[in-house]
């Protein structure tokens, strides 16, 4: 309403900048960006899903898990990690500088090709986690089908699987193209222009708050167009399956060069995406350890996790709750509703907690003139589930969505014959069934909680910190060395969630897998 709102005020002269001057190059980037990172972590995600559910070779099952782990990395976290790690005067430049080597082919920390390869691999996991959903669902009967209309295991995958899994990948893929639209802090790092510095430009270099609103729309309006294309293109399409198709089934047993390709991919990717900036925060905070480690230190890591979990728990209820609405209660107007506030994900966190801020701002206003204290609603915990709510509602409901394909329409016709109807229904028939996609969402969310900076950082209560907030005051006064630690702690408090996600997840095939 903020951002609709915006359009009727007069605000020429920095909007006129900003259209000459900065928009331009902004969209550009951004579209760039945005495609470049979409295909690459998508890319990433279903080949990583495809080898670690499918593919028997060394390793497997840890892979299975570990390659979950750069979910709990913020984006902000691994570019400045990437910048310590590859810029001129960074640790790797520095090292083989000490032993006279090369290192003009070190990776440009600053060029294009960087930055995607940087937000791919902090976003591949939204794919790789739906895909490898898919995949177990699946199974090898996809490829079975395809080998008994005479298609070889690689043409079974790319004109069998592949199609089948589709519904999982988009949503992955629209998650991770949203979030490369919102993001900021990892495009300040590279100082790369996009529609979010130039919000960032509008709001605070020219005093514009409605012209920043106005370059939120254009954010929007993108996903709005990815959105309504993606789902038009499988309207007419059918995805149904058997809870069990990926049960009693066999993995492919690759052959000794496949093996290692395989076990090299995933190799890399582990190091790049988690081995390499988690060892480049230890450099950085194991010298200042003793120092930071303090009773202050403890409560914003408990604060953090107070916070996720309470978000975690009211995000999650209002995704199955618009769930269960959107597949009972057919229609444009049901629709156009679930569509429209599913793509808060989509605003950059700093438009969105001023967009809130704003009216309740109003309200507490109101309630001052009635004779109530002021203040009450502004700096609360409501708001801070408002704006996380709206921010994360997408995040959460696209696994509940995909994995509601696999209800299928009699299921729901035989609950009903047997009188079992309306919220009955979801709580007998759904939620048993949902089991995995509550897992995902829940996940997903604390996670991204966790990470989240801007809406944190301008929402809070007064004297609340979180990991995020200490990260970004240390950052910002060039302390990078005193923000590992803060920064050590995020991946850490994540780790528990991913690691009971890919346990909750995993199937084990009964048989091993054969040729």
């Amino acid at each position: 309403m903020s951002i609709v709102s915006s359009y009727g005020t007069d605000d020429q002269g920095a909007l006129a900048h900003i259209i000459r001057y900065v928009l331009p190059n902004s969209l550009l980037n951004s579209l760039a960006l945005t495609a470049g990172v979409c295909l690459l972590a998508g890319a990433i995600g279903v080949t990583l899903a495809w080898l670690t559910v499918s593919c028997e070779f060394p390793l497997r099952r840890f892979f299975a898990w570990v390659l979950f782990l750069p979910l709990a990395v913020p984006g902000y976290v691994m570019a400045f990690a990437f910048v310590g790690l590859f810029e001129y005067g960074g640790s790797l430049h520095s090292m083989l500088r000490h032993y006279r080597a090369d290192s003009g082919w070190l990776l440009n920390v600053y060029s294009y090709g960087a930055i995607v390869l940087v937000l791919s691999l902090v976003l591949y996991p939204y794919v790789y986690l739906l895909a490898r959903n898919a995949f177990q669902t699946l199974g090898q009967r996809s490829i079975e089908v395809g080998q008994s209309l005479g298609l070889s295991v690689r043409q079974s995958f790319f004109k069998v699987a592949l199609p089948m899994a589709r519904p999982w990948i988009a949503g992955g893929i629209l998650l991770v193209a949203m979030e490369t639209l919102a993001d900021f802090g990892t495009v300040a790092v590279f100082n790369y222009d996009t529609l979010t510095t130039a919000i960032y430009q509008a709001w605070f270099s020219l005093f514009s708050l409605s012209a920043a609103l106005k370059i939120a729309g254009i954010l929007l309006l993108l996903v709005v167009v990815v959105t309504v294309l993606e789902r038009h293109s499988r309207r007419q399409r059918q995805y149904a399956e058997g809870r069990n198709a990926a049960r009693n089934t066999k993995r492919l047993q690759l052959g000794f060069g496949a093996q290692t390709a395989a076990l090299l991919f995933c190799s890399s990717i582990f190091m790049l995406a988690f081995v390499l900036p988690l060892g480049q925060l230890l450099y950085w905070a194991l010298p200042n350890l003793s120092q930071e480690l303090t009773v202050r230190f403890w409560s914003y890591v408990s604060g953090t996790v107070l916070l996720a979990t309470l978000a975690m728990f009211v995000v999650v209820s209002m995704a199955v709750a618009l769930a269960f609405i959107a597949r009972q209660k057919k229609g444009l107007v049901v629709t156009s509703a679930v569509r429209l506030a599913t793509l808060g994900y989509a605003l950059p966190g700093t438009v969105l907690a001023i967009g809130i801020f704003v009216p309740i701002g109003y309200v507490d206003h109101w309630l001052q003139s009635k004779g109530l204290s002021s203040g009450l609603l502004q700096g609360s915990l409501l708001v801070m589930m408002m704006a996380y709510s709206v921010r994360f509602l997408a995040v959460a409901y696209t696994p509940l969505e995909n994995n509601l394909l696999r209800v299928t329409p009699s299921i729901d016709l035989a609950s009903q014959s047997l009188g079992v109807a309306g919220m009955a229904m979801l709580r007998r028939v759904h939620l048993p069934l949902l089991g995995p996609g509550i897992v995902t969402a829940m996940v997903l969310v604390f996670v991204d909680v966790m990470k989240e900076l801007p809406i944190t950082l301008m929402t809070r209560p007064f004297g609340f910190n979180t990991l995020a907030v200490r990260v970004f005051e240390l950052t910002s006064e060039g302390m990078w060395e005193r923000a590992a630690l803060p920064a050590l702690a995020i991946v850490v408090v994540g780790f528990l969630p991913v690691y009971l996600l890919i346990r909750s997840t995993e199937v084990s095939p009964s048989v091993r897998a054969s040729k």
